[in-house]
């Protein structure tokens, strides 16, 4: 097939350092090249990639000092694809809505990825008006508050099977600790991994940028945690490290509060052969499978017994069940499924019949 892939243009493709949306985009790329199909990737100059690649910027945007307005960028790449778009099978869009507006009644079929939370109240009446948009959930708890959408498919993300090799023995007493990756902001809880590591009696290692914005965050709410003993601040590392770092760790804590559409961290641990222990929230249901390839757990209390758990957990059973389900020839294998249901469909079929949450494109 000749796929486009359309990825944001805040950060490379694939990123150098925190970036799930712009990961995911590479691994489904690199992968749809390597099954035979044509493949072009819209994303920053910056970018890797097998797949023939058109960039609209020269750097991605947030290692731009120049950038000032990020939406004067996205015009280029939404004219670029729109210009271009009789060269392909189908349009994967990774931008959220954007594009909505100039790809409605575009005589090709779209479908878009939809990668962040959907709770928020600005998006019901955009959605119920572009309700007709063919788009793809990454868990099934990410579609509740827009269930009306037109859902044509929900697949998991995948990683390459050799990106993260297991380790299947933890490190050992003195290096013992748990770990914590990704973001530092209020949502993420931090602090509450810190506390957990802490009543557990177990050192805990941070790999998490900060954004601008939560700054103030980290200032005031946990910075005065790093001053514990047993706790260190590593900074934003890049995915070379993150092998050791999650395959060294004990376990991985995953102590949300918020409605986490997927949670990348979470299959980037199980590859390592690490146990998650993952807060009830959104996706984690459907993700970690309990007492398989970690714990589910509903207070920080819970937490801290299933640390004592992973001492002796079944690693190998972890990194079985990312093969089983998360991996990234698999997470391929479904987009073309979809891609292929939607290219059978009339031109502006999708545009212009309603598409019931029953339908039968909804696997």
């Amino acid at each position: 097939m000749r796929i486009a892939q359309i990825a944001p243009l805040f950060e490379s493709v694939p990123p150098r350092h925190y970036g799930g949306t712009e990961r995911v985009v590479s691994y489904l790329t690199e992968e749809l090249v390597n099954q035979g199909h044509q493949v072009t990737l819209f994303a920053s100059g910056d970018s890797v990639t097998q797949a023939r690649l058109v960039a609209p910027c020269e750097h991605s945007l947030r290692t731009s000092p120049g950038c000032v307005d990020p939406l004067a960028h996205y015009a280029i790449l939404l004219d670029e694809v729109v210009s271009r778009a009789a060269e392909f099978d189908i349009l994967h869009f990774h931008i959220d809505h954007l594009h909505f507006p100039l790809t409605k009644n575009v005589e090709l079929p779209t479908v878009t990825t939809l990668h962040g939370r959907l709770d928020i109240p600005d998006l019901q009446p955009l959605y119920r008006h572009f309700r007709r948009m063919p788009v793809v959930s990454i868990s099934r708890a990410q579609r509740t508050p827009l269930s009306f959408a037109a859902w044509v498919g929900n697949v998991y993300h995948g990683l390459p099977r050799e990106l993260h090799p297991p380790r299947l023995v933890a490190a050992k007493c003195g290096e013992e600790y748990v770990a914590f990756l990704g973001r530092i902001s209020p949502e993420k809880r931090p602090d509450r991994a810190i506390r957990i590591a802490v009543r557990a009696g177990m050192k805990i290692r941070i790999a998490a940028k900060i954004d601008v914005v939560d700054r103030p965050y980290f200032n005031s709410e946990i910075k005065p945690l790093l001053e514990l003993p047993g706790v260190e601040y590593l900074g934003e590392i890049d995915e070379r490290q993150k092998t050791d770092f999650l395959g060294k760790a004990a376990a991985f804590l995953f102590p949300i509060d918020w409605p986490e559409p997927f949670g990348l961290a979470m299959i980037e641990a199980m590859s390592c052969g690490t146990p998650v222990i993952a807060f009830r929230c959104g996706s984690v249901p459907e993700i970690v499978e309990q007492g398989v390839s970690g714990f589910i757990v509903n207070s920080e209390e819970e937490a801290v017994q299933a640390i004592q758990k992973c001492r002796t957990f079944d690693r190998k059973s972890c990194r079985a069940a990312f093969e089983k389900r998360f991996t990234a020839d698999r997470m391929a294998a479904a987009y073309v499924g979809i891609y292929q249901r939607l290219t059978k469909q009339e031109p502006l079929a999708l545009a212009r019949l309603p598409i019931p949450i029953n339908s039968s494109l909804v696997p």
